[in-house]
């Protein structure tokens, strides 16, 4: 394959995966009619953000239907291009 084809894809697959790292975390609250939830969580490693509780907006509604309040989870967030922080994937915690 030609390496100026090669670079570009292996960048964006190293993008990605630094996209979806999980982060360990205990749900608070869920607001289902403003699309948010708030999550006790550790270090997000890819926004460089420490251990605290906060709100966050989902990407999709569906996602507040994997957790309740209480519950140990895994997610992922991302930082849109306006500031705010959007959680991408809830799992159960491990």
């Amino acid at each position: 394959m030609n390496k100026l084809l090669l670079t570009p894809l292996l960048l964006a697959f190293s993008m990605a995966a630094h996209a979806a790292e999980m982060t360990s975390g205990e749900v608070r609250k869920i607001d289902a009619g403003a699309k948010k939830i708030t999550i006790k969580h550790g270090e997000i490693k890819n926004l460089d953000m420490p251990p605290m509780t906060m709100v966050f907006q989902v990407k999709d509604a569906a996602l507040l239907n994997k957790a309740k309040a209480g519950d140990k989870v895994q997610f992922s967030v991302e930082r849109t291009a306006e500031g705010a922080f959007v959680v991408t994937d809830i799992q159960p915690g491990k």
